[in-house]
């Protein structure tokens, strides 16, 4: 069948076709795309090890370039990014921090994994001291819908000192860690909770060990170098091993009231109400900006008490895997919330999929609140300095031979792309790397 066009027709079709083209999105140069492969695939930094990267366009959805971004890599840190946005969907604005019932002259409650009970780095909320402080009933804590490991599969053993490797509770306190504060050349010690402060040992010297203090392996002892060290006045944050007994010790010792602890009650959610705390944007923000493991763990934990009623980090990622991110591009080899595992494989293009439903699905206020700036703020405020505004919000991943990054990049000529870097595979320090990548996406920034 032969359609005929008549002369207004025939102007019609090609104004619109020009105002298509018009509108639609400039796509990437075949000089920029060969510049920024010479630049990638032909690093003499990047070359010493395996990197992988993809930076997309979201609104051509367009690949710009890639290189390797349908292999798998060790995400580190760059996992905050995806439970960031299983959190974002599941959770509410306020994190849920007990869930309560009545029974007779007695107040029965559990834990969420809420880990704000006074803990020092997010906002102090009252609202839980405040509402069993006001409680007439006994009290009594369930811990049955806790139902995880105190660490996550394939965490490091000899990692159960630092700050960095809290363990996983269903009533997280004081973030799981005893602060210590003080002069350097002091040993009047502020101390946090003040349950532990006779658990502290001065001892001539600490065998080798250069921090000043360090916990001992299997009781919550510290013991603390009687010689300073360093030059600046302490602030540390060692984690205590974790029991029940001990977190409702410290609580009763806040509230001045009993608490007593009642296993093998169940989970039942019969006539249960719930308690909120402190905005989950709060939580997310601190997450992201210093790269917090322990709060990564502990909203993997809230969205598995939300969904499920109990407490399992598997059962949180599979969930949102299977809800959330079933069309992803590679399947998500997702193990814990925080990427201290390197049983975490996530390839660059997967990447990139979390953060555009990221851009799309979130509102940007929200997320440019909680990614790290560059130049401004968390774990990039001394990268990407070189421009009077930001022009990344990226997630840092990082441990030994490996250094990711994986973010937005608002380019000077106002787009905003996607970008996913993951170098694994690094021989020696990785800072020749995080400079490579600051040096590419600043090209990056003026050029595309």
């Amino acid at each position: 069948m032969k359609i005929l066009l008549n002369h207004t027709s025939f102007l019609f079709f090609v104004g619109l076709f020009f105002s298509i083209s018009a509108c639609s999105p400039k796509l990437i140069t075949k000089k920029a795309q060969k510049n920024l492969h010479q630049q990638i695939a032909h690093s003499p930094i990047f070359s010493q090890g395996f990197t992988g990267f993809q930076v997309y366009d979201p609104a051509s959805k367009t690949v710009l370039y890639e290189q390797f971004a349908d292999k798998y890599f060790t995400p580190a840190s760059n996992t905050k990014i995806v439970t960031f946005y299983a959190a974002a969907k599941i959770l509410g604005e306020t994190i849920p921090a007990l869930k309560y019932q009545i029974q007779g002259d007695s107040l029965i409650f559990w834990g969420t994994g809420d880990p704000s009970l006074f803990h020092p780095k997010l906002p102090f909320n009252r609202n839980v001291i405040d509402f069993l402080n006001s409680r007439t009933e006994q009290l009594f804590y369930c811990p049955d819908n806790f139902m995880d490991a105190r660490y996550g599969t394939g965490w490091m053993w000899d990692d159960y000192p630092y700050y960095f490797q809290p363990e996983l509770a269903g009533l997280p306190i004081h973030g799981n860690f005893i602060r210590i504060q003080g002069d350097r050349n002091s040993t009047n010690f502020n101390i946090t909770p003040s349950y532990f402060t006779d658990k502290i040992n001065g001892q001539p010297s600490l065998g080798g060990q250069t921090a000043r203090f360090y916990r001992q392996e299997k009781q919550n002892i510290i013991d603390y170098n009687q010689q300073p060290v360093g030059k600046k006045d302490f602030d540390r944050s060692l984690p205590f091993i974790y029991a029940d007994t001990l977190a409702l010790q410290i609580l009763q010792d806040s509230l001045q009231k009993k608490v007593h602890l009642l296993p093998n009650f169940g989970t039942s959610t019969a006539n249960s109400q719930l308690i909120y705390s402190i905005p989950t944007d709060s939580v997310q923000q601190q997450m992201m900006q210093i790269s917090d493991n322990f709060l990564a763990e502990q909203l993997m934990l809230l969205v598995a008490n939300t969904v499920f009623d109990t407490m399992t980090i598997a059962k949180g990622i599979q969930f949102a895997k299977d809800s959330l991110l079933n069309d992803a591009p590679d399947e998500l080899l997702w193990q814990d919330g925080s990427g201290l595992t390197r049983y975490n494989q996530f390839t660059p293009r997967s990447m990139v999929y979390v953060l555009e439903k990221i851009y799309t699905e979130i509102p940007k206020a929200r997320w440019l609140n909680v990614f790290p700036a560059g130049g401004v703020s968390g774990t990039i405020k001394n990268n990407f300095g070189n421009n009077t505004e930001p022009y990344i919000y990226a997630k840092t991943g990082s441990m030994r031979h490996v250094r990711c990054l994986s973010g937005f990049l608002f380019t000077r000529s106002g787009k905003t792309l996607i970008f996913s870097f993951m170098n694994n595979h690094i021989p020696g320090s990785s800072k020749p790397w995080t400079e490579e990548m600051e040096r590419v996406l600043a090209w990056m920034y003026e050029a595309l």
